[in-house]
């Protein structure tokens, strides 16, 4: 990997705020002509610094406001057993995010869900399907008081 400079860092913390920023915006922000900061960019896409671009959505407005954490306990713990589980959950399009973690629960899962009646659905007949889960406990989100996807620099 590159060793990254003050520039770099600038870049990068810029993009993360606003992804949209034209290369000569981007340039005029860091003091630096276009062409610098063209190739620095491609640099840190291809090094793997900068993974995507995407738009964040309103859920709230496209009607999945019910934001719930599922810690998930599985029955064993095999190889197999563990990547059938994630092969399942990358299926499903409610969850969000899913970490595997340490402790009492084997994953964390971010699910996204229109309301109540939903998570139900979602629960019985998506989380229930699935082999292997031991046990489930949910946790609802009551209001979002900090969401960021921002690295800190």
């Amino acid at each position: 990997m590159m060793p990254l400079d003050k520039i770099d860092l600038r870049i990068l913390n810029i993009l993360q705020n606003n992804s949209n920023l034209t290369t000569k915006e981007l340039a005029a922000k860091v003091n630096l002509s276009t062409t610098p900061v063209f190739e620095r960019v491609k640099k840190l896409e291809k090094e793997g610094y900068i993974k995507k671009y995407k738009a964040i959505l309103d859920s709230e407005k496209l009607d999945r406001g019910l934001m719930v954490f599922c810690n998930i306990r599985l029955k064993e713990h095999t190889r197999k057993i563990g990547n059938q589980f994630v092969k399942d959950i990358l299926s499903l399009d409610e969850v969000i995010e899913c970490y595997n973690i340490s402790g009492d629960y084997d994953f964390l899962l971010k699910v996204l869900v229109k309301d109540m009646k939903d998570y139900q659905n979602f629960v019985l007949n998506h989380l229930g399907e699935l082999q292997n889960i031991g046990s489930a406990h949910s946790t609802f989100v009551m209001g979002e008081i900090k969401n960021s996807y921002l690295v800190p620099l």
